[in-house]
């Protein structure tokens, strides 16, 4: 990917906008209750900072669907923003228009102002290019540094770039670019790439696009279930797509044809509700008892995994092994986890639920990278171009 980096431009006295995702969790209070999105946007922020730009920060929150919100207001992560970069943070009450215009031509260089929720515009969802040179007309420099919203074709990161001269990526996206070729571009070999989650239809075309590049693939989660199906075994209760079975029976065929290593469970922890208080037994998965689900890969399979990982040298994870949000389910995602955090290979994670259960182990930190942008990441791993990208790259 061929892209300006911010790192590369001349930003003194420039009035520079960011794209950033700050689309994070409130109370109802309206206080930021986790603020990794912020932190993940620091870098490029004080970058800016540093080389005397006038720093304008652009996202959205939420989906209020082009109406003003209350709920939804950017206001609140002004403060939580200066709290963290240790300096006023001024904030326009809106992205656009007379406020914005306003906000803007009083800033001087190092400043930092973050304008209001850019979908309280009805444009921003439509792409409309109208509302991407407004935008435009604030800025002298436009960044993209919001990977998560990379997949998506929105006022913010494709329309706008049409009408600014000076343009490029962000650290964060920088960081995302070359972590993904470094996974599946030119990695450094045995690649393992591990899917879980709950449906095969979510990972299908991501399963189909590594096939060819990965030496091993690793499936838990309720998506397993379809692969069990698929090889005539009952499921009893569980989750699994019936449309999909034939879906599943073509990948194992085909890394069969590829001579790729594909690893599925071979036990599973079973119960009759997906309680915390539900009695649990690990069974074979040939043998899933009707009246039953499978809710998380067993101790035989996490040996399994743990072995056929203990050689990678590059492992890419997106999903988890079961219902890790309920306690008793939660064995086979941790131990993945405990699995990638002793390997010695670059360990590339992403996928939001994945990014909860590194959270929930306390072992987000050891992860060489985990990736901002869950939907952007699956697109990646699906061979597809992002829009968020493919605009800075022909613009």
């Amino acid at each position: 990917m061929k892209i300006p980096m911010i790192d590369q431009l001349d930003l003194p006295g420039k009035r520079t906008l960011i794209r950033v995702d700050f689309n994070v969790p409130m109370d109802k209070a309206g206080n930021v209750t986790d603020d990794t999105r912020l932190q993940a946007a620091l870098p490029t922020i004080r970058l800016a900072i540093e080389r005397g730009a006038k720093t304008i920060l652009l996202s959205h929150l939420g989906r209020p669907k082009g109406k003003r919100l209350p709920e939804m207001s950017l206001a609140p992560v002004a403060p939580s923003l200066a709290r963290l970069l240790g300096r006023p943070v001024a904030f326009a009450n809106d992205c656009v228009g007379e406020p914005a215009e306003k906000a803007v031509t009083a800033m001087k260089p190092g400043d930092v102002l973050l304008l209001e929720n850019v979908r309280y515009h009805a444009g921003e969802e439509k792409n409309d290019e109208e509302l991407g040179k407004r935008l435009a007309a604030l800025c002298d420099v436009y960044v993209n540094d919001a990977f998560a919203t990379a997949h998506r074709g929105h006022s913010s990161n494709v329309a706008i770039v049409k009408f600014v001269k000076e343009r490029a990526a962000g650290l964060l996206m920088k960081n995302e670019i070359a972590y993904f070729e470094k996974a599946l571009v030119s990695p450094a070999r045995p690649l393992a790439a591990i899917f879980g989650g709950a449906k095969i239809s979510g990972k299908i075309e991501a399963i189909n696009n590594v096939l060819d590049k990965v030496d091993m693939i690793l499936i838990g989660g309720a998506m397993a279930n379809t692969f069990f199906a698929a090889q005539g075994y009952g499921v009893g209760k569980s989750l699994y797509e019936a449309g999909m079975v034939d879906t599943a029976k073509q990948v194992v065929a085909g890394a069969k044809e590829r001579k790729v290593r594909l690893y599925l469970p071979v036990d599973v922890v079973v119960a009759e509700r997906l309680e915390a208080t539900a009695p649990t037994r690990v069974v074979s998965a040939k043998e899933i008892p009707e009246g039953t689900m499978a809710l998380d890969i067993g101790p035989a399979t996490v040996a399994m995994f743990r072995e056929a990982l203990r050689d990678a040298k590059t492992i890419v994870w997106n999903g988890p092994m079961g219902a890790f949000e309920t306690a008793p389910f939660a064995g086979g995602t941790q131990a993945v986890i405990r699995a990638l955090a002793e390997s010695n290979a670059l360990t590339i994670v992403g996928g939001g639920d994945t990014d909860t259960a590194l959270h929930n182990a306390g072992l987000f930190s050891r992860m060489s990278y985990v990736s901002t942008g869950g939907g952007a990441f699956l697109e990646l791993l699906e061979g597809k171009r992002l829009p968020g990208i493919v605009a800075l790259e022909e613009n």
